[in-house]
């Protein structure tokens, strides 16, 4: 199988989308992504999500093209690339595969790419090789039964013990729990200080005391897992902390503002899956002597799905320059993700009305689009998070504060 390491490893060059057209190098990457699970997800997609099968070999094959390591640097084993090549993977394989591009895209926004940047040399060489060649993939945990939006009453503690810390707790919706060989567990380690009072963690899941919950049993991405994560008096290493004491919430926060893009990527790539399907039935279904999609409120529909996919998908590759290029980017993730998974509901919405009938039977991929969607809406800050951050940071450009 080809191999892109090499092509992403060259993606240092102007980033820019004069002409609204991607550069060569991401260009190549997108073929590359398409012909791939044209191949190897599109015929087993609908099996992924009936029988909820994490795509094991697909991951592997997917870590042996560089696309579990898109942001990691070469020196432990990743492509070195950047957002923008990210975001390009993600909505590729999320045309084909809404549930293996949950995978890459929390993988590599929530653990690879946070270890990459936050991580010590040695939590490099320990947490990272074995996860960006695919014997493994890791998972971030943040949300509680609890407290989900509302991080910084998380319940979870970490207790300093000698050469030790000591973590209790639950962790909730930890995508990539089932399958996954390493987390990063936010916890408090002080009860007083809010968010200053939280530190990040490195926990292997074989770790002593840590036990997996049943595997959620979710509406869609169904390929993807997520269940509880009990912890349970787990010791790890003082050398597990991530970055500094009391930074665990600033680095939580530094990755779900790239996840918002991988996130805004799966939704353009749902999106796109159901409008072609939208428009390949439009122009075959024929009613009243002509195929539907010269009637007139079906031309309407087609034409709003495209124009909020396009716009989307701009916002979506803002963000992501805007971090390859060392820009604040916090306000144009959460503007990525807010369009992409409003326009995924929208469109997947009208595909099936579109298809009428039809979109209603699991014979046609319209049904598995319309549940695949609904998470991008939710995970990572639901709409109503996306609207408060997207003012906050308008209102701190205008020398106002609202909180």
């Amino acid at each position: 199988m080809l191999n892109i390491r090499p092509q992403l490893r060259k993606l240092c060059f102007a980033r820019s989308i004069s002409s609204f057209i991607l550069p060569e190098a991401h260009q190549k990457l997108k073929k590359i992504c398409c012909d791939f699970s044209e191949t190897k997800l599109r015929t087993i997609a609908a099996k992924l999500d009936k029988e909820q099968l994490f795509p094991s070999n697909q991951i592997k094959e997917l870590a042996n093209l560089g696309l579990l390591g898109i942001l990691v640097d070469k020196n432990y084993g990743g492509s070195e690339a950047d957002a923008l090549a990210l975001s390009v993977a993600v909505e590729e394989i999320a045309k084909c595969c809404g549930g293996t591009a949950s995978i890459v895209s929390i993988h590599n926004a929530l653990y690879a790419d946070i270890i990459n940047r936050i991580g010590t040399p040695q939590q490099k060489e320990v947490f990272l090789p074995n996860f960006v060649n695919g014997n493994n993939v890791g998972c971030f945990a943040l949300s509680e039964p609890g407290s989900g939006s509302d991080a910084v009453n998380m319940q979870t503690t970490a207790i300093h013990d000698g050469n030790e810390w000591v973590l209790n707790g639950t962790k909730a919706w930890v995508t990539n729990g089932i399958e996954g060989g390493a987390i990063i567990v936010i916890a408090r380690t002080n009860k007083i200080i809010g968010h200053k009072g939280v530190s990040a963690f490195l926990v292997p899941t074989l770790t002593p005391g840590l036990t997996r919950g049943k595997r959620d049993d979710k509406l869609g991405i169904r390929a993807a897992s997520t269940c509880n994560i009990i912890l349970e008096n787990v010791r790890v290493p003082y050398e597990n902390l991530l970055g500094n004491v009391g930074e665990g919430f600033k680095i939580a926060m530094s990755g779900i503002d790239v996840a918002r893009i991988g996130i805004a990527s799966q939704a353009i790539g749902i999106s796109q899956a159901a409008l072609n399907c939208a428009v390949e039935y439009a122009g075959q279904r024929k009613a009243f002597g002509n195929p539907i999609i010269k009637l007139s409120a079906v031309q309407q529909r087609l034409a709003k799905m495209v124009t909020k996919i396009e716009a989307a998908r701009l916002l979506t590759w803002k963000a992501a320059i805007l971090k390859d290029n060392g820009h604040s980017f916090t306000k144009a993730a959460s503007m990525a993700k807010l369009a992409a998974s409003k326009a995924a509901t929208y469109i997947t919405h009208n595909c099936i009305q579109i298809l009428g009938g039809m979109g209603y039977v699991s014979d046609m991929p319209a049904e598995r689009y319309y549940r695949d969607a609904r998470i991008t809406e939710i995970y990572a800050g639901p709409t109503d998070i996306q609207y408060f951050v997207i003012a906050d940071n308008l209102a701190k450009e205008y020398g106002l504060k609202i909180r």
